[in-house]
């Protein structure tokens, strides 16, 4: 397909909410409904597009660590907030009364506002000024940014983000976008994937590798925030046998440049 009949981008944001388990480092994955449009059965992590109401007047000064960002770029992190708490009840916020990041009790008062919130009946803006919250967008840092490939029916601008997830707020999905969830270290997400046990689509399984290489939360956020994102448009190319193949930029540094189509899941 060509450039000027591309499908029209649309912006959209991911958390990865990590944890430091018995193990290692563990991430909270969510699986999609098998009946939505998108990546329907995949095991994927919290996100989804930007919503109108992201860029709501009322938002941007209820969002803490957002000074100096454009509107596209603020509405991006409100929407990976956003939605983290729509699919799994995790909210990255803070009490304006008190200027703490909210604790599991204030969190399980709240819960009745995901369904509205994923519904655009209520804006998120609307939602902060009723219950006296921040976003904490500060909690979160830039990890990488995928383009869908321009040959794609529908393509999504994605941004992923990496953050801590509080330890006391209770990850659980929504039944309705993702019906199951799970923490899991990343070396196991790639084995369910290599096994075909679940549907990992090929930006998920990179960032997922690429998170596999920390020890701990502290060592990977660390590490993102002193590395600049390089964003990733796959290109659609063939190899030396003629086969075809999807090429990612070697400065995006997943240590993969070029995956064979047949193994890209969608």
């Amino acid at each position: 397909m060509a450039d000027t009949q591309a499908a029209k981008l649309i912006p959209a944001a991911t958390i990865l909410l990590t944890r430091d388990g018995a193990e290692g480092i563990e991430v909270f994955m969510v699986v999609r409904h098998h009946q939505i449009d998108f990546v329907a059965g995949a095991l994927v992590f919290p996100g989804g597009k930007v919503d109108p109401l992201d860029t709501h007047e009322s938002v941007r000064d209820r969002v803490d660590g957002v000074e100096g960002l454009d509107d596209v770029l603020m509405a991006l992190r409100v929407a990976a907030i956003r939605e983290a708490f729509e699919e799994c009840g995790v909210l990255l916020a803070r009490s304006q009364q008190s200027g703490e990041v909210i604790d599991g009790a204030r969190l399980a008062s709240l819960q009745h506002y995901r369904d509205a919130l994923n519904k655009s009946e209520l804006g998120v803006g609307e939602f902060l000024e009723r219950e006296g919250l921040r976003l904490a967008a500060d909690m979160l840092t830039p990890f990488a940014h995928w383009i869908t490939p321009a040959m794609m029916p529908k393509r999504f601008d994605t941004h992923f983000y990496i953050a801590a997830a509080p330890s006391d707020h209770l990850a659980v999905h929504d039944g309705h976008e993702s019906v199951d969830s799970v923490w899991i270290r990343p070396a196991d997400a790639l084995k369910e994937a290599e096994a075909g046990t679940k549907n990992v689509i090929f930006p998920t399984r990179m960032n997922v590798l690429k998170l596999g290489r920390y020890a701990n939360v502290g060592e990977a956020i660390e590490i993102a925030r002193r590395t600049p994102v390089v964003t990733v448009i796959p290109q659609l190319e063939k190899d030396a046998t003629g086969k075809p193949i999807l090429r990612i930029p070697v400065e995006a540094d997943y240590g993969v440049t070029e995956e064979p189509l047949e193994n890209v899941k969608v």
